[in-house]
């Protein structure tokens, strides 16, 4: 397993969160996830690297910019 911290720019609310979350529930491979507003973090534990990408690229297509 993997853990890794995402920057997330552009989340502003809690509606940005909840679009992220139900994101993040359609991609196979991801332990667990911890989403902080406040801080724009995403911190993510996944089986698997490529599973990495996948979630910075369902995340970017919704509008916001991901960072490592």
């Amino acid at each position: 397993m993997k853990s890794i911290e995402l920057v997330i720019a552009g989340m502003q609310c809690e509606g940005c969160v909840n679009r992220i979350k139900n994101v993040l529930s359609t991609i196979k491979g991801i332990t667990t996830y911890d989403i902080s507003l406040t801080d724009k973090k995403l911190l993510l534990t996944v089986k698997n690297v490529k599973t990495i990408d996948e979630v910075i690229a369902k995340i970017t297509n919704l509008g916001f910019v991901v960072s490592k």
